[in-house]
């Protein structure tokens, strides 16, 4: 027997505006209000209330036997309600079917792990709370940003009372391994689900290219290569972005065509079926311990961390953001506090990245800027202005 996991990322951060240095100390409006309602309005008339329909369907077609997971960004929530409240209702239907799972990550879509545990569970408490909210859904299984991961995540996140958590099946990590098997942490008794990074990709990034061997990509086709897994594995973890279907991978290209088929396809086979994380960790035992000392992501070809903290000036406006947290939290100032944390969303640094080859077109995807070094000196300057606030704050703050 063989089961599919899906998992979808919902994310959108609060871009930034272009920050001058003309504007430092004379505006506090640090996000470009006007971009993120355009780009969030777009992103969910192309993708996300047609996926969530489409999902709502096949749900209801297969009698419960499709089944998928998400984890939504905090951030992304915040403009869903700002921008496009039918998103959020959308979410809420399907959460209605019982055939769907909402993992908990950083509220924010932070970087917080790796610079202070603290900010960290505050923040993963945050969407824990948001989640239950939102879709009365207590989350048990964990995903980091960007599938960020290492031993000490691991043992993190089984102290604050998860029962799993996702990570990359990383070349390197897995070594003769297959991810098709539920493993375990060296530092924690958790399940670890490892994304089947050559079929995920195949959807996601591959789908619509005509000079890829495998294209042109129907659902008969891919549930053949899911049939071949039976007997050499217990579970394929295809993790990906939701914006894949529409945005990423535009309509007109058949995308949606695709996941209409695929359950029928792949549920041909007796033996297949579809499972949430929490269902996989539940059917499978894990087959063997990984240790994962070394901190690895699903980004770029590397699986590390260097499409967000590879360069100096990457690793100078981290530092910057990272020093301002015990003076910014001890000001009480609920705005402070909440601009500081949008700017640590990832993307922000992720648009400083200067590799170039074969990653270099995924970091143009809704960059506001003309080039890594502009987006670098825009935050600098948001920094800075942001420091001669924290300076000049009233002495007693009303919370």
């Amino acid at each position: 027997m063989v089961s599919l996991c899906f998992y979808f990322q919902v994310h959108q951060p609060f871009r930034m505006r272009r920050y001058s240095v003309f504007d430092i100390g004379s505006s506090h409006n640090y996000f470009d209000n006007k971009k993120n309602e355009e780009i969030l309005k777009k992103v969910s008339s192309k993708c996300y209330l047609p996926a969530n329909r489409i999902i709502l369907d096949l749900i209801s077609k297969t009698g419960g036997k499709f089944k998928v997971s998400y984890s939504i960004t905090g951030v992304a929530l915040e403009q869903f309600r700002l921008y496009c409240p039918e998103v959020i209702d959308s979410f809420k239907s399907l959460s209605k079917t019982g055939c769907v799972e909402f993992l908990d990550e950083t509220y924010y879509h932070s970087l917080a792990f790796l610079y202070s545990k603290k900010e960290f569970k505050k923040q993963v408490l945050m969407h824990r709370k948001k989640i239950m909210d939102l879709f009365r859904f207590k989350p048990k299984v964990f995903r980091n940003t960007e599938l960020i991961y290492n031993n000490e995540l691991a043992s993190l996140i089984h102290e604050m009372g998860y029962n799993g958590i996702l990570a990359e099946g990383a070349n390197h990590i897995l070594g003769w391994r297959s991810p098709n098997f539920v493993y375990r942490p060296k530092s924690a008794r958790i399940g670890l689900l490892l994304r089947n990074y050559m079929l995920s990709d195949d959807i996601s990034f591959r789908f619509g290219d005509p000079n890829w061997k495998g294209y042109p990509l129907a659902a008969p086709k891919f549930a053949s290569w899911v049939n071949k897994v039976n007997g050499n594995g217990n579970i394929i973890n295809l993790f990906m972005d939701y914006e894949t279907f529409g945005e990423h991978q535009w309509a007109d290209k058949g995308i949606f065509d695709f996941l209409r088929h695929l359950p029928k396809e792949v549920l041909r086979h007796k033996d297949n079926d579809f499972v949430t994380p929490s269902q996989a960790l539940k059917k499978y035992n894990p087959v063997a311990e990984l240790d994962i000392p070394n901190t690895i992501s699903w980004a770029d070809m590397e699986r590390d961390l260097s499409a967000w903290c590879g360069n100096k000036i990457q690793k100078e406006a981290i530092k910057h953001l990272y020093l301002l947290e015990n003076k910014v939290l001890a000001s009480k100032d609920r705005q402070l506090i909440e601009d500081w944390r949008k700017l640590q969303t990832s993307d922000n640094f992720y648009y400083m990245c200067t590799k170039w080859f074969n990653d270099g077109d995924v970091h143009k995807y809704f960059n506001p800027y003309d080039s890594p070094y502009d987006a670098f000196i825009s935050l600098m300057n948001i920094l800075n202005d942001f420091t001669i606030r924290l300076a000049i704050r009233p002495k007693k703050q009303k919370v």
